[in-house]
């Protein structure tokens, strides 16, 4: 009799189904999409579980949201191995193979003893371009999370922040690191989606390991930089900005640039490489500042012989005459202007060590070098811009030492 029951009612159902879609056919459009649609809200209203979708395209146009790649990025660490359906690919400034959630997948994660559903899917977008610029791009993929409605505010609050902190830090851990260098004679244009900066891999194979220095004085400097990566909540108590900078002098062929290529190495931070001279004024100066990311070094190498930055510039005579007799000539049409000399100055260079403009981001190192350290103007260098002064000496018996274990 159970069997005959469920076979009744297994055949009621299939019978349901099959007169619904031809029923479906006489219904108009309008009218289905309104039944669907409120016994959708209908079944929502009672259903225990929220859901909140994190959508790959972000604010601005033409860009991914930040949101969605850092979900992605820690799905792929923490719950990858947990699905049956993955898809590998080499991303964008990556130097490892990302492994990620397939489309249409379905993986749990647990958080302070809560259990929530993730799922991976992708719909028709609405906004259709006339150039398509990316393949696919008439789809938009989107990410799904599920939980019990008791849990909302411990997945608002508490869940999602630690999503994203942990998604950026494996974002981070897998980036190619770059080498930033600034264009010469470049000119920051908001409609110019150019940027200032160019940047190369950085692959230099320097570490702590292989510099030859003192142990004491090597010691020394990576319990600085290591205090400085974990100090985040003390610079926001004493509220200062996340930075710091450091000093390398020395006699020339003493492992400063060594120096630096070993502490990018230890951090894991990108190295801006800035050349003073290609820097037209301190307005320009300010926006190299802003193109410029977290988690990286910003190197001005011989600063003493970049540019004047005191203003005291002395010319021979026969250069000022024959300047004036340039500005007499009639400029002939067509014929380019003549490159000024920089105008940075000592107070925009200042200001962008450690004024306003320097609080714009975070955790990053500003690094000088120079081989006469006494033709520094003192203001440049004083405790708490140049917060560490590190001397770069000839290599000595404990130098040695380390350069023979290598």
């Amino acid at each position: 009799m159970t069997v005959e029951r469920w076979l009744g009612l297994w055949t009621g159902v299939g019978s349901v189904i099959f007169l619904w879609t031809k029923v479906q056919d006489h219904i108009p459009a309008a009218l289905r999409h309104y039944l669907t649609t409120s016994a959708t809200k209908l079944a929502s209203y009672f259903s225990p579980y929220l859901q909140i979708t994190i959508s790959e395209q972000g604010i601005e146009r033409f860009q991914r949201s930040e949101f969605f790649l850092t979900v992605e990025a820690y799905l792929s660490d923490a719950c990858a191995r947990r699905a049956r359906k993955l898809k590998a690919e080499l991303g964008k400034d990556s130097n490892n193979l990302q492994v990620s959630v397939d489309d249409y997948e379905e993986i749990t994660d647990e958080f302070s003893g809560t259990t929530l559903w993730w799922s991976a899917s992708k719909k028709q977008s609405n906004a259709r371009s006339l150039i398509n610029l990316y393949p696919g791009q008439d789809e938009s993929r989107f990410y799904r999370v599920v939980f019990h409605r008791r849990h909302r505010d411990l997945v608002v609050n508490s869940y999602l922040p630690f999503v994203l902190g942990e998604g950026r830090a494996v974002t981070v851990k897998n980036r190619q690191r770059r080498l930033f260098t600034n264009n010469a004679s470049s000119r920051w244009n908001p409609y110019n989606s150019k940027s200032v900066w160019s940047n190369v891999p950085f692959e230099h194979p320097a570490t702590f390991d292989t510099l030859a220095m003192e142990p004491e004085h090597k010691e020394a400097i990576i319990d600085d930089l290591k205090a400085f990566k974990e100090s985040k909540e003390y610079y926001g108590k004493v509220g200062k900005a996340w930075k710091r900078g450091y000093l390398l002098y020395g006699p020339p062929g003493t492992g400063k640039s060594t120096m630096i290529a070993a502490m990018a190495n230890y951090l894991d931070y990108d190295v801006y490489d800035l050349e003073l001279t290609a820097v037209k004024n301190n307005t320009e100066l300010r926006k190299l500042f802003i193109e410029t990311t977290g988690k990286s070094i910003i190197v001005i190498e011989d600063i003493d012989c970049s540019i004047d930055l005191t203003g005291k510039r002395t010319k021979a005579k026969k250069a000022s005459a024959d300047k004036e007799a340039d500005d007499e000539k009639p400029k002939l049409p067509g014929e380019p202007e003549k490159d000024e000399a920089t105008k940075v100055t000592l107070s925009g260079l200042l200001n962008f060590i450690d004024g306003l403009w320097s609080s714009c981001g975070g955790e990053r190192i500003i690094i000088f070098t120079t081989n006469h350290k006494e033709k520094l103007d003192p203001a440049l260098i004083r405790r708490g811009r140049m917060d560490k002064h590190i001397e770069m000496s000839y290599c000595r018996f404990g130098g040695f030492k380390t350069w023979q274990r290598t």
